[in-house]
């Protein structure tokens, strides 16, 4: 794309939507020209980074992730705070595409001039979130968004992607499921910084406060992510809006806890150390699957394979040979 580096950072910096939009369309570009303009954008981006609150969401398909997101959101602009929320539909399979319906799904968001909303497919990225979800937020924050909201597609992996790059990470949790317990991997209530039971409403308050306590239960037999940090269970009705000023109180006294003990700026550290090398990762895979030399022989590999003629760690180390001259 036609790109203005100067025009761009002044006007992100100056919260215009149209540069904003151009920004992120810019670093979610896989055009080479593109990630060249990306990383001398993000470079002048990043010194004014680092204030945001940025809060992980997760939570099984049809918990309520996006009205919960919608009622959070309009809350915390309510207390004169502006939210970016990172919205990641899943990309089909089949055909690659995306519903990228979030702003139907959060409409009072949608209409907040507060309030910004990014909806990005997950092109089969492994965590169920993009591979630029970092860079989106390094621009969103630079645009003076103080509180990032990343929704995550809850396909499994996604909880340590996410985990990897907030600094709060809330689980969300359905009532009257039947057995509460059943389907929590460990792994999720490790990573927990927060657990919040939705729909405590219509009727389900008493299975809400049940499944609060089976919870509580369960988190005290986990060891927590943080041990100066006891992960708290709380119920919440997106629809009523009831307990979002609970669970923002919550995130406040996280942070004072990280903040208190450092523990902030040496978990942003690390996650700057853990994106360089993811974005190494993904740099390799790309340049890998782009060398003529591996795709004159990945063809012939493929076929050997698939006649049971040669292992996939024998193909494996041939296609890296060949890469490596």
């Amino acid at each position: 794309m036609d790109f203005d580096l100067d025009a761009c950072v002044e006007g992100v910096l100056a919260a215009d939507r149209t540069w904003l939009g151009r920004a992120v369309t810019l670093v979610e570009s896989t055009r080479p020209d593109d990630r060249v303009s990306a990383t001398e954008l993000l470079n002048w981006l990043l010194p004014h980074t680092g204030g945001a609150r940025r809060v992980g969401i997760t939570g099984v398909p049809g918990v309520g992730k996006s009205t919960f997101i919608d009622a959070l959101g309009t809350y915390l602009t309510s207390q004169d705070h502006r939210v970016a929320v990172l919205a990641v539909d899943p990309s089909s399979s089949v055909s690659g595409g995306s519903i990228l319906g979030d702003k139907t799904r959060m409409p009072n968001l949608a209409i907040d001039d507060a309030a910004y909303i990014r909806p990005s497919p997950s092109s089969g990225s492994l965590g169920g979130v993009t591979r630029t979800t970092r860079e989106t937020m390094t621009v969103v924050e630079a645009a003076g968004f103080d509180v990032v909201l990343v929704e995550t597609v809850g396909v499994g992996q996604s909880e340590i992607a996410v985990a990897d790059m907030v600094d709060f990470f809330l689980v969300m949790m359905l009532p009257g499921a039947g057995d509460e317990l059943q389907g929590i991997k460990k792994g999720v209530l490790e990573l927990a910084d927060a657990l919040v039971v939705n729909k405590a409403d219509g009727g389900n308050e008493i299975a809400a406060q049940r499944a609060v306590r089976d919870y509580r239960a369960a988190l005290a037999m986990t060891a927590p992510a943080n041990p100066n940090w006891v992960p708290p269970v709380l119920a919440v009705s997106a629809i009523e809006g009831t307990g979002l000023d609970q669970v923002w109180e919550q995130v406040q006294a996280y942070y004072r806890v990280l903040t208190d003990s450092g523990e902030l700026a040496d978990r942003r550290a690390d996650q700057q150390v853990r994106w360089m090398w993811a974005m190494v990762e993904d740099r390799l895979r790309d340049r890998l699957r782009a060398s003529p030399e591996v795709a004159s022989l990945a063809n012939l590999l493929e076929q050997q394979m698939a006649a049971g003629q040669l292992a996939p760690a024998a193909a494996a180390d041939q296609i890296l040979t060949a890469f490596d001259e």
